[in-house]
C-alpha cells in the first residue's frame, strides 16, 4: 500500500491529516494536489458513512507536503480493530512523524456549543470492548508536547475561541441516550464521538507525534430538544469549516 501512495502521489512529507465528516473540504486547499480513491489502493477498505468520500489527498500547503484522509472507518460499519488502525500504520510506513486528527462530536457541556472547535487534550475508551470498569482519562497533549503547544500559541495570537478538554469514544452507529451523556460527563468527558481514539492509540504505539483536534456540531441527547441526525453534523460542519480551515493551515505553518 506504502508504495502504490508513494507511485501514486510522489509523497515524501512527514505531515498526515485525517478528516472527519463533513471536514474533508480542507483537502480541496491543497496545492499541487494528487488524489487517489481508496477503491484504488490495494486491499484498501472502503467508507461507507456519507460526508467521508474515501480518498487520499497529497498536496503542499505553506511549502509543506501534506497527506489528507478525506474519509475513515468505524466499527460500526462492521470493522475489526487492524481496519480501524490501518490508516495509521500505512502513514508510518510512509514516515509520517506527525498525525492530526480529526472529528465531528457531540457537546455533553452546555458551555461548549455547536459551531465550536474543541482541543482534544485527553480520551476516554467507552467502548467497553474489553472490561465493564470504568474507563480512565488518558491525557494525550502531554505525549506531543510541542504541537500541542503550538496550537495553545496560534489560538492566543489569534483570537480563536478554542475549546479543549476530554473525548469520550463510543461505539455508535446509534447517538448516545440521556443517560449515556449524563455517565460520560460524570467520568470527565466533554464531547463524545465514535472514532478517533483507535487512530491515537495507534499513533501513540507507533511514537508519532499526535494532535486531535474537533468541530462540535451538536449537543448531546439530553441537553438540547432537537432531534439527532447526520445531516445536523455535516451542516454545522459546513459553517465552521472556514475557521478550522485556518487553524489547521495555522498549524502545520508554525508546526
Amino acid at each position: 500500500m506504502a508504495e502504490f501512495i508513494r507511485k501514486a502521489t510522489g509523497f515524501s512529507g512527514k505531515t498526515a491529516i485525517v478528516l472527519g465528516s463533513g471536514l474533508g473540504e480542507f483537502a480541496d486547499g491543497l496545492e499541487e494536489k494528487k488524489r487517489v480513491s481508496y477503491a484504488d489502493i490495494p486491499d484498501y477498505p472502503l467508507t461507507t458513512v456519507p460526508g467521508h468520500s474515501g480518498e487520499l489527498v497529497s498536496g503542499m500547503l505553506k511549502g509543506k507536503q501534506i497527506l489528507a484522509a478525506k474519509g475513515r472507518f468505524h466499527y460500526y460499519e462492521g470493522h475489526d480493530w487492524d481496519t480501524l488502525i490501518l490508516p495509521i500504520r500505512l502513514f508510518h510506513q510512509l514516515k509520517v512523524e506527525t498525525l492530526i486528527i480529526t472529528n465531528s462530536s457531540g457537546s455533553m457541556r452546555r458551555s461548549i456549543k455547536p459551531g465550536s472547535l474543541f482541543l482534544i487534550t485527553s480520551y476516554l475508551d467507552c467502548t467497553f470492548r474489553n472490561s465493564p470498569q470504568d474507563p480512565q482519562v488518558i491525557n494525550i497533549s502531554d505525549l506531543s508536547p510541542k504541537i500541542y503547544n503550538t496550537v495553545e500559541t496560534i489560538s492566543e495570537d489569534q483570537n480563536y475561541v478554542l475549546k479543549r478538554g476530554n473525548y469520550c469514544w463510543a461505539l455508535g452507529p446509534s447517538y448516545e441516550t440521556p443517560a449515556e451523556i449524563k455517565y460520560f460527563r460524570s467520568l470527565g468527558g466533554d464531547v463524545v464521538g465514535m472514532s478517533t481514539v483507535p487512530e491515537m492509540m495507534e499513533a501513540e504505539k507507533l511514537g508519532m507525534n499526535v494532535l486531535g483536534i474537533s468541530c462540535v456540531t451538536n449537543f448531546g441527547a439530553g441537553l438540547s430538544k432537537a432531534p439527532l441526525h447526520h445531516n445536523e453534523v455535516l451542516e454545522t460542519a459546513e459553517t465552521v469549516k472556514d475557521d478550522f480551515i485556518k487553524l489547521l493551515s495555522e498549524i502545520i505553518k508554525k508546526g
